[in-house]
């Protein structure tokens, strides 16, 4: 007998009602959005990536190669602006770059203002790549979310923006309440 594939949804359901019987005495409401969205991320991560890569680029790269270009020309960012722009360590910010630069897609040179400092710049091979591997990001942006309506995509976006506030005004994590993967 051929089993029926679950969506993501009935997947969900699914975990709340085996967490309901086993554990009545809390509430798994929070899974059905928690959930739903972790489960959603990964989705859209690997619909993502699957663009980036057809440019020979992973997501930390193409992160980079955006952020540079969305400065303006001259296209360049200090190596601890750009991690602060992408949300990663210097550590890490510092391998994506090397990376690039052994691409022919960065330079890196040192400040005109601070002799001590490092400026990262797009080359023109790099401005190109970025160019044209984020007009494929954005139709495929556009592809992913055409399974909503328009009201639907900007009510998501108005809620979504608003729940990332609200948890930043509150701060990192609330006491007691770990920031755990969903079970």
């Amino acid at each position: 007998m051929r089993e029926q594939r679950q969506s993501s949804e009935d997947r969900v359901a699914q975990i709340q009602e085996e967490w309901r019987r086993e554990r009545p005495d809390l509430d798994v409401s929070p899974q059905a959005v928690i959930g739903r969205l972790h489960r959603l991320a990964a989705r859209l991560t690997a619909e993502l990536t699957l663009v980036y890569e057809r440019y020979g680029l992973g997501e930390g790269e193409f992160d980079v190669l955006a952020a540079l270009r969305r400065a303006g020309d001259p296209f360049e960012r200090a190596p601890g602006e750009l991690a602060a722009h992408t949300m990663v360590t210097t550590g890490a910010m510092t391998k994506r770059i090397d990376r690039l630069e052994q691409a022919g897609l960065v330079t890196r040179r040192r400040a005109d203002s601070d002799g001590r400092g490092r400026v990262v710049a797009l080359t023109d091979a790099g401005r190109r790549l970025i160019d044209e591997a984020f007009t494929a990001h954005m139709r495929n942006e556009h592809r992913l979310l055409a399974v909503l309506t328009p009201d639907e995509s900007g009510a998501l976006a108005t809620l979504l923006g608003a729940w990332h506030e609200r948890l930043d005004a509150v701060g990192e994590e609330p006491e007691g309440v770990p920031g755990a993967a969903q079970a």
